[in-house]
This record gives C-alpha cells, sequence and structure tokens, in this order.
C-alpha cells in the first residue's frame, strides 16, 4: 500500500524523536483530505495523540507550540520534501515525484486488492461472520420498509468479503404465526390458483385484505384459529398451502433481489425454530430463569382491579404481607426472563404465550444458538431498524444468562426511518413500486437530456444509475438517522449524487476502453505534476483509512463519500489534463492516473451494493453519458435514431434487420440517421 510505505518512513523518523516504537505510531499518522480551497500536505500526525498526559483541558495554544517544537526537530529527507506545524498536528508533504510513482505502481500492482493489504489491517483475524439481513414476511409482497435493511446488509457482507472475511448472508423470512391461519381460510374462500401462479404475492395480498374485513366474524376467527393449530399439528394439507405460499414468495423475492443485486446463501425463517423453541424453554426453566406470570383481581373498596405488580406472600411472621414486585409467579400464565440487575422483576422478557407456545424472542434465541452450532461463526450481524434495539438488546442478554459468552459477538445495526417516498400515485407501499419508479423518472431524464449517445439497453441503464441514485441518497447521512427522501435530489446528473456517481464511472471506463489498459511501465512521472493531478493522487492515499474506518463502524457513508469527492477530482482532472491530444508521454501517464480513480470508484461499486454502468460503446470525445437515450418518440409516432461516427464500422443490412426487431410497437416509422461519410445512402427505411 502506498500510504503504508509512507507512514512507515514519517514512522520511523518519529520514532527516533520521540523515543517510541514506529508501530505505535502508524495508526497516529493519517492522510489529509483534499481540499478544493487550498493547497494541503499528504499527511498529518496529530499532537495529542503522541504526547503523555494528554487529556481535553490541553490549550490549543499549547498542543500548537508542542507541534512547532516537534516540527523543528524533524528534517526533510528523500521521502518527505516539506515540514510544517497546524494546529495541534505536524504536516509532511512526499515528494512529489516519489508520491506519482509510488502511488501509480501500488494502485496497479494490488489491483482490486488496493488498500485491503493496508498495515492497518495487520492486526484484524481474518473471521467468519453471520449477517441477517432483509427478512421480509412471506406472502407478502416486498415492503419498502424492507430495502433499508436489503442494501445496508448487503453493504456489510460485501465490505466483508473485500477484506477476505467469510460471510454466510442469510434471510431470515417472518414464515410463521396466526396469521398465515387467517391466509390459509382466506385462500380457500377467495383463493383463485391460476392467479397464485401468474402473481403470486399480488393475489395473497388481494386474498388477506378481504380475509382480514371477513375476520370480524367470530367464525371467521376461529376458522382462521384451526388452521393454524392444523399448521401446528403438521396436518399435511394445511402444510402443503403453506408451503405453496412460502416456496412462491421466495420465487418473487429472488426477482427483487436480482434486479437490487443481493443474492442470500441461506433463506431460514420463523417455522424452522418451533420445535427448537421449545427446546429452548425448556433449558431456560432448567436454568432457573424462566418464571411464569399471571394477573390477578384484586378487590379493594368495592372495585376491580386489574394488576400485574402485586403478589401475595406469606412473610416470616405469618402475615399477609403485599410485595411490590413485577409479575406473580404461578404455575399458569405467560413465560418470562427476569432482566433486572437486582433480579426484582423490575424488567423482564416475555419468551412464552400462556397457552405455552414460543414467541418471536424465543424463536431468534433458538436461531442464534442453531447457527453458532451449524456455522461456528466469529460474530453475528442483525440489520434491522432502530426500533427494534429493545429487542436485541433482551436477546443478547438472555443468551449471556443462558451461559453463551459469544453473546458479545453479537450485534445489531440499526437504521432510521426514511421519509416521503411516494410515487406519482401517492404513498409508496411496496419496493417493486420504487425500483419501477426510479426506472421511469430516469428513462425520462435520459430521454429530455439534448446529447445523444449510444446504449445498447436503455432500460438496463435507466434502472442501474437509479438503483445507484437511491443507494447514494440512503447511505451519505449516518444510518442510525432519519432523513427526508427526495426524487429530484436523488435523480441529479450534478453534485454528490449516484447518477454523477455512475456517470464519472462511465466516462473513466470509456477512457480505459479507449486507450487500453496498459500495464504501468517506464512512465514519466514529471508529466504528473500539475495541482489537479497531485489532488487525484492525495486522495488515493486516503482509500485505506476509509476501508479501516467502514469496517470499524460499519458505515458506508465514509467510503460514498470517498467515492463521490473521487469522482469530482476525476471529474475536474479528465477536463484540466485531456489525454486526448496529448504527447504520448503525457498521455500515458494521465491515462493511468485516471485509470487508478476509475479502479477504485469499480472497487468501492464492489464493496457498496452499487451496480455499476459500463458503456459498451463510445460517443464524441470518448464521454459515454449513462442517461443519454438513443431514441426519442417524435410527432405522429415517428421515432428517430442518430448513430455516431462508429456506425461506419456496422454492416448495412444487419443493422437494418436489427433495427427492424428492435423497434417499439406504436412506432409507424423509424428513420436512422446516419453520418453522411458512412454510406451512400443517408439513411434505411424501415
Amino acid at each position: 500500500m502506498a500510504a503504508g510505505s509512507f507512514r512507515r518512513s514519517i514512522a520511523s523518523q518519529l520514532s527516533k524523536v520521540l523515543d517510541l516504537p514506529p508501530e505505535n505510531l502508524i495508526k497516529s499518522i493519517s492522510a489529509v483530505p483534499v481540499s478544493k480551497k487550498r493547497h494541503v500536505a499528504d499527511f498529518q500526525l496529530s499532537i495529542a495523540s503522541v504526547i503523555e498526559n494528554s487529556s481535553g483541558d490541553c490549550l490549543a495554544q499549547d498542543l500548537h507550540l508542542q507541534a512547532q517544537q516537534l516540527a523543528g526537530r524533524l528534517k526533510c529527507d528523500s521521502v518527505v520534501s516539506a515540514i510544517s506545524a497546524g494546529p495541534g498536528t505536524v504536516n509532511f508533504t512526499i515528494n512529489r515525484e516519489l508520491l506519482a510513482k509510488t502511488v501509480l505502481q501500488q494502485v496497479w500492482k494490488d489491483g482490486s486488492e488496493y488498500g485491503v493489504k493496508s498495515e492497518l489491517f495487520s492486526t484484524v483475524p481474518s473471521q467468519k461472520a453471520v449477517i441477517e439481513f432483509s427478512s421480509p414476511n412471506i406472502a407478502k409482497k416486498f415492503h419498502i420498509g424492507h430495502l433499508r435493511s436489503t442494501i445496508v446488509g448487503n453493504f456489510i457482507a460485501n465490505l466483508k468479503v473485500a477484506l477476505g472475511h467469510e460471510v454466510v448472508r442469510i434471510n431470515y423470512l417472518g414464515d410463521w404465526g396466526m396469521q398465515f391461519g387467517l391466509l390459509g381460510v382466506g385462500f380457500q374462500s377467495f383463493g383463485n390458483k391460476e392467479k397464485l401462479k401468474s402473481s403470486p404475492l399480488q393475489h395473497l395480498f388481494e386474498v388477506y385484505v378481504q380475509i382480514n374485513k371477513a375476520a370480524e366474524n367470530e367464525n371467521t376467527k376461529k376458522l382462521a384459529k384451526d388452521f393454524f393449530r392444523k399448521l401446528e399439528e403438521h396436518d399435511e394439507q394445511a402444510l402443503s398451502i403453506w408451503k405453496q405460499f412460502r416456496d412462491l414468495s421466495i420465487e418473487e423475492y429472488i426477482r427483487i433481489y436480482k434486479r437490487l443485486g443481493v443474492h442470500f446463501d441461506e433463506y431460514s425463517g420463523e417455522s424452522f425454530y418451533q420445535e427448537k423453541a421449545q427446546e429452548v424453554l425448556k433449558m431456560l426453566e432448567d436454568k432457573g430463569l424462566l418464571q411464569k406470570t399471571m394477573y390477578e383481581l384484586i378487590q379493594s373498596v368495592g372495585a376491580l382491579y386489574l394488576t400485574s405488580q402485586l403478589h401475595f406472600k406469606q412473610d416470616k411472621m405469618g402475615e399477609l404481607a403485599v410485595t411490590s414486585v413485577f409479575p406473580s409467579t404461578s404455575r399458569k400464565g405467560t413465560g418470562v426472563v427476569d432482566l433486572s440487575e437486582k433480579k426484582d422483576l423490575s424488567a423482564v422478557s416475555t419468551v412464552m404465550r400462556s397457552d405455552g407456545t414460543s414467541l418471536y424472542i424465543t424463536r431468534d434465541l433458538a436461531a442464534a444458538i442453531d447457527r453458532m452450532n451449524k456455522h461456528s461463526w466469529d460474530t453475528m450481524i442483525y440489520v434491522t431498524d432502530k426500533s427494534q434495539s429493545n429487542h436485541f438488546q433482551h436477546l443478547f442478554q438472555i443468551l449471556k444468562l443462558m451461559g453463551y459468552d459469544w453473546a458479545e459477538r453479537c450485534q445489531h445495526v440499526s437504521f432510521g426511518l426514511v421519509q416521503g417516498m411516494k410515487t406519482r400515485r401517492g404513498e409508496v407501499i411496496f419496493l417493486e413500486d420504487v425500483l419501477n419508479e426510479v426506472r421511469s423518472r430516469m428513462l425520462q431524464n435520459m430521454t429530455a437530456t439534448k446529447t445523444t449517445k449510444e446504449i445498447q439497453d436503455p432500460v438496463e441503464t435507466a434502472e442501474k444509475v437509479g438503483l445507484a441514485a437511491l443507494i447514494v441518497q440512503d447511505f451519505r447521512g449516518l444510518l442510525a438517522s432519519d432523513y427526508q427522501f427526495s426524487w429530484d435530489r436523488a435523480l441529479q446528473s450534478r453534485g454528490d449524487t449516484g447518477v454523477f456517481l455512475q456517470y464519472t464511472h462511465a466516462r473513466l471506463h470509456s477512457l480505459e476502453q479507449m486507450h487500453g489498459n496498459a500495464e504501468l511501465a517506464d512512465v514519466n512521472v514529471a508529466c504528473l505534476q500539475e495541482p489537479d493531478a497531485i489532488s487525484v493522487l492525495q486522495h488515493l492515499l486516503r482509500y485505506d483509512e476509509v476501508l479501516y474506518r467502514s469496517s470499524q463502524d460499519l458505515q458506508p457513508k465514509h467510503i460514498v463519500s470517498y467515492l463521490l469527492t473521487l469522482s469530482h477530482l476525476a471529474a475536474v482532472a479528465h477536463k484540466t489534463l485531456p489525454v486526448k491530444g496529448s504527447a504520448p508521454d503525457v498521455a500515458q501517464v494521465r491515462h493511468s492516473g485516471l485509470g487508478g480513480g476509475l479502479g477504485r470508484i469499480h472497487q468501492g461499486f464492489s464493496v457498496s451494493p452499487l451496480r455499476e454502468y459500463e458503456p459498451a460503446g463510445r460517443g464524441a470525445e470518448g464521454q459515454a453519458l449513462p442517461w443519454a437515450e438513443p431514441l426519442w418518440e417524435g410527432r405522429d409516432g415517428c421515432s428517430q435514431l442518430c448513430l455516431p461516427e462508429r456506425a461506419a464500422l456496422l454492416d448495412p443490412p444487419k443493422t437494418q434487420h436489427s433495427l427492424r426487431t428492435a423497434a417499439p410497437d406504436p412506432v409507424k416509422h423509424l428513420v436512422v440517421t446516419f453520418p453522411s461519410k458512412c454510406f451512400k445512402s443517408k439513411h434505411l427505411s424501415i
């Protein structure tokens, strides 16, 4: 790692002055973020991180004075060309030619592993991680509320894999409960097998709405309870219907996940842990952790009081005393686990219904234990919204009480709510509505753009770019924060948006296609000393630190912010440092620098859930515009397709045939316009 070699060189000199081991200084030396307004050094050392007895009360002027004193004791060498003191920091500027040569060589040498091999990860052991995310309820369409869990969980899984860890992706489905008794009865009354095959989740949703209306009838409620009882008793007919619902739901989910670029190693669910949940209850009882409660009616002053906070017990004097504890214990009633520090039942978690059946948390306990037995994981991560924080606190506490020390290695990654996400028809309910909406809006933006470029599949392009727009807007802030969604802001082609990120990736990819991906050899780095080029190189130095930070707090914002900044820097460099038309040695080194930027953007895509758009061809100046639509509809159903200069390479008869088969049905006439020098006849009629 380029940054690593520079850190080690700086740490070596610092260790002699500060009398500290170099390895103790490595993580205190960080790459300086690029500034648009002013020139910055390449690395800096925070004085507060290395001086003894440093505290928050230390005055800023004292830190600055110590920084000046330390800077004065250090000397420039073949690696460091300048040393200066800042507000509590010592700043180091690397020899410019060495910076360019080292960074470019490391980028091309490490390829997709650039940043991963950094010494920052040297103390991080390879681990096996189980990640549970998405987890929709079967027999229901994929709700928009599951989008964040899906993309956040996918990000964490991708990041772990990129850093060399083994990952098991689990989709823990909501596939059990009384609602399936209601749905089973509903399908028997309102179901249609043909509709179930053609549009399973939509039809089941319609059935569920109908049966919920009918559930006001006591007879319907009884039938639903009977159906669910049959499920629990493993009745073949009831299980067959339930299994059909589950299988069809998973097929539909896989189709949606494919659009999102998400996959799972294991589809699990609550139904898997019905029997194991009873084993968990038995374990809790054997360990003396399970207590049963009941509500008592106490008659006092002629009134009935329903209380769960009083119970009677006989004290040592034989007198009847009333004790203020939470629930009274009894052989009947709900089952709870006492989580209070004083064991006074002031904080409990309910794990069993009064009829002895398990609850969601009981099945989660069984699932956690089963996953450890099956996968022997080092860490297990649950990705859900922040409203479930208490649930997971209770889950981890109960596991610890049961004697499972590995509960400390369980983690809940929570996220906030998305507000204001609506389609043109109103409030969004289903995820597929959102995906279709973003694709439609992106296609509309593409059509409205004046610039026309060659795109093989505009619909797929709109899908990828639109999805990037959704994800980048979601990942720009802290996960725990709620945020206000805006279609206009998300789909802007400029600024910190997914559209701009895809655009930059496409431009750099086209540049690579045009000039090739040659090995870096004998590049004249003296030709890469312009300020805009140096800014790109400085930003590439920070990549391992960004990866490390995201690996520690599992926040995607660090990587997304890095990619957006890199995109802006690359866009400026692409404009001010043109490859086309430059002298061969200058073009080569500029192409290498921009190619390094492309590699990091591509690497960032592989870590995040973004699916990159790679243009199949190039338009003018080698700049592929991912939202440019080659086909637009004119008046009277006449459509026009403009082809670029590359059309001269096409075979006219084959072109005519392919365009005829691709023409949309409503189009009455299609005029294909070629550059005049391509063929003797300027038009092909279709």
